[in-house]
C-alpha cells in the first residue's frame, strides 16, 4: 500500500509557529475549536500540548502487549471498553488544553474619554466572562520558567529516574530545541480501533487518517486512545476532528498548509510504500527498543522489482510509483536513517518523522574557541551534546541510545565532509567511510536537507480521475455548521466572539473564490474587504497598495 508521509528536520526549526498559526486559520478558525491546534510547536523540555500528554500511565493511549503477546489497546479489551461507553473516558480536561480567550477589544475602542486608561481584559471563549490567563497551547515557549517546571515533562522525570538526576536545570547546561507536532497518521492507529461508530478510517489511496463526520457520534473514546493527544472534540457540534494531511491539496499535488508555509523549510512530504500485511507483526515486537527497526522494515524499496510488480498488481499507478522513487521522506527515513519516528514505544507505527537536533553542540564547540565542524572535534564531542542523548532517545527510539548516536554520528559527518568540499579542499572519503556512508550518500544527504529545491522537498502525485468518487470524503469538518463553506458572519477572527469583524479565514476564501470566479482583473472596484498575498492575483492594483501620485499641496 501507499502512504503519504512527513519528514521535519528539527534543526531547522526556530519555534517561529507560522505553520501553526496558518493551519489555525485554515482549518480551526471556527467556532467550537477554539482550544483547538492540529498543528502546534512545542518547546522541549516542556509539558508539551495537552500538558504531559505523554504520561501513558495516566491517559492510556496507544497499544501494548497482553499476556498471549498480542496487541490490545492500554484502555484495554473491548468488553472493558462497552462498559464504559457511556461514562465519559480517560481524557484530558479544557485545563489540560487551556480555557481559549480573547480580550474585550471594545473597551479599548468604544470607552468615552477619561483621566484612566481603559484596559482591554481577557474573556473567556467558553463562558465569555472576565479570566485570568494561566496556560495556552506553548506555554513553555523558549525555556519558560523550565527551573521550576521542567520537571514536569514526563521525558524529564523518566530520564531522571532512570540515570541519576542526568538532566540538571542549571544555566550552563539549560537545552532546548522545538519540535512541531500534527496527527501522525498512523499505519496502526489506535484512534481508529478506539472508535465505537466506526468513524475513523484510513484511506486506502494514500493512508490519510479521517473521521467521517456524518459517522461520529461524538463518544471520544479516540481522544483517549491516540496517544499523541492530536483528536479534539468539537464542542459545538459534538464531533471529533484532527488534522487531515490537508488532503484536498494533496490530491491535487499540492503540499500541507503547514509544509507549504515553513520559514525555515524544515518539513518534507513524500510516498512510502508499505506491506500491510505486516504492520501488526512489527507493532507487535516485543521488545520496544527494536520497534524502530520493525517500523523500517515494514518500508519497502520502491527500486525493487518485486516490490514494484506487487504494488502494480495492487493498483498502484505508475506515477505513484515514480514519486515513491523519488520520495524525500524515503531517502532520509530508510536510505539514510536519520529520520526517527515519535514515540515508537505506542505501538501505532506513525508515519510524521524527525531528524533528532544536533545544531547545539556546534555551537558549544565554536563558543569555547573549537574549530567546530573539524571531524575529530566534533565526533569526540558528540556526547557533550547539551540536549542529553537519553532525552532524545526516549523521543524517538524508544530509550536505544545506540541509534542516537549513530543518527547524530551521520549528520555530524556530513558537516565535516562538506565544510572541506565547500572551502576547496580534497574531500576526505575516511568521514564518510567511518559512519558507513560513502562519499556521494553525503553529498546526495546534504543537498537534500541543506538546498533542496520546492519539488525536491515535496514529492507529491496527484490523485486520478479514476479514484475520484472514492475520493469524496466527509472527512473535512468545514463542510458542516460553522465551516467557511456556509459563509458564517457571526464568529470573530480569533473564534467565536472575540469580535464583530468577519474572520480572516473566512473572507480571504470569499475574496480567493471571488478573484478565481471573476472574468476581470484585479481593481479597487472589485476586490472588497482586505488584500494580501493569499487572495490577489496579480492583475491590476487594489486601493491602498500604492500611495497615491504626489500633487501640490497633497500628498
Amino acid at each position: 500500500m501507499a502512504q503519504m508521509g512527513m519528514v521535519m528536520n528539527l534543526d531547522k526549526c526556530i519555534g517561529c509557529h507560522t505553520c501553526s498559526v496558518t493551519c489555525k486559520q485554515a482549518w480551526t478558525n471556527r467556532s467550537g475549536t477554539e482550544y483547538v491546534w492540529f498543528n502546534n510547536v512545542e518547546t522541549r523540555p516542556g509539558q508539551g500540548y495537552p500538558r504531559r500528554y505523554e504520561d501513558q500511565d495516566k491517559w492510556k493511549g496507544g497499544w501494548t502487549l497482553n499476556r498471549r503477546g498480542r496487541l490490545q489497546l492500554r484502555t484495554g479489551p473491548r468488553w472493558k471498553r462497552l462498559l464504559g461507553i457511556f461514562a465519559s473516558p480517560i481524557q484530558p480536561e479544557l485545563k489540560d488544553y487551556y480555557e481559549p480567550w480573547t480580550y474585550d477589544y471594545h473597551a479599548l475602542i468604544d470607552a468615552p474619554l477619561g483621566d484612566d486608561f481603559p484596559v482591554a481584559r481577557p474573556k473567556s471563549l467558553i463562558t465569555g466572562e472576565d479570566m485570568k490567563v494561566t496556560w495556552s497551547a506553548n506555554w513553555d515557549d523558549d525555556l519558560g520558567g523550565t527551573t521550576e517546571m521542567g520537571h514536569l515533562d514526563p521525558i524529564v522525570a523518566k530520564v531522571r529516574q532512570e540515570s541519576n538526576e542526568k538532566i540538571k536545570f542549571e544555566f550552563e547546561k539549560t537545552f532546548m530545541f522545538y519540535l512541531p507536532r500534527i496527527c501522525e497518521h498512523c499505519l496502526n492507529p489506535a484512534c481508529m480501533a478506539s472508535c465505537p461508530s466506526g468513524a475513523i478510517y484510513k484511506r486506502s489511496e494514500d493512508g490519510i487518517v479521517l473521521v467521517d463526520q456524518d459517522k461520529c457520534r461524538g463518544w471520544r473514546q479516540c481522544m483517549t486512545g491516540c496517544p499523541y493527544k492530536k483528536i479534539y472534540f468539537n464542542h459545538k457540534t459534538g464531533k471529533a476532528e484532527k488534522c487531515t494531511f490537508c488532503y484536498p491539496r494533496v490530491e491535487v499535488g499540492l503540499p500541507t498548509v503547514c509544509s507549504e508555509t515553513c520559514v525555515g523549510r524544515l518539513r518534507y512530504l513524500g510516498l512510502f510504500l508499505y506491506d500491510a500485511d505486516a504492520v501488526t507483526a512489527a507493532a507487535a515486537t516485543k521488545d520496544e527498543k527494536q520497534l524502530y527497526q520493525a517500523h523500517l522494515d515494514v518500508i519497502l524499496d520502491p527500486n525493487d522489482p518485486e516490490v514494484i510488480a506487487n504494488a502494480r498488481q495492487q493498483g498502484i499507478p505508475a506515477d505513484w510509483l515514480d514519486a515513491a522513487r523519488r520520495s524525500p521522506v524515503y531517502a532520509l527515513a530508510k536510505k539514510y536513517k536519520v529520520a526517527l519516528p515519535l514515540h515508537p514505544e505506542y505501538r501505532t507505527m506513525p508515519m510524521v518523522w524527525y531528524i533528532p537536533p544536533l545544531s547545539p553542540i556546534v555551537d558549544l564547540l565554536r563558543d569555547q574557541g573549537h574549530d567546530a565542524e573539524e571531524a575529530g572535534v566534533l565526533f569526540g564531542a558528540l556526547r557533550e551534546l547539551r540536549i542529553p542523548v537519553e532525552y532524545l532517545a526516549e523521543l524517538f527510539t524508544a530509550g536505544d541510545t545506540a541509534q542516537i548516536d549513530r543518527v547524530l554520528s551521520i549528520l555530524a559527518a556530513m558537516r565535516a565532509y562538506m565544510r572541506n568540499v565547500t572551502l576547496g579542499r580534497p574531500a576526505d572519503e575516511s568521514i564518510a567511510t567511518a559512519v558507513g556512508m560513502t562519499g556521494t550518500e553525503i553529498r546526495e544527504m546534504y543537498r537534500l536537507l541543506a538546498i533542496a529545491k520546492y519539488d525536491e522537498r515535496y514529492v507529491i502525485p496527484k490523485a486520478h480521475v479514476e479514484q475520484a468518487h472514492d475520493l469524496e470524503e466527509m472527512g473535512c469538518s468545514l463542510d458542516f455548521d460553522g465551516g467557511p463553506y456556509e459563509m458564517i458572519g457571526e464568529s470573530g477572527p480569533f473564534g467565536e466572539a472575540s469580535g464583530r469583524p468577519t474572520p480572516v479565514a473566512v473572507e480571504t476564501f470569499q475574496a480567493l473564490k471571488q478573484r478565481q470566479t471573476s472574468d476581470s482583473s484585479a481593481s479597487g472596484s472589485n476586490l472588497k474587504g482586505r488584500v494580501n498575498l493569499l487572495n490577489w492575483d496579480g492583475n491590476g492594483s487594489p486601493e491602498g497598495l500604492f500611495p497615491e501620485h504626489s500633487s501640490v499641496g497633497k500628498k
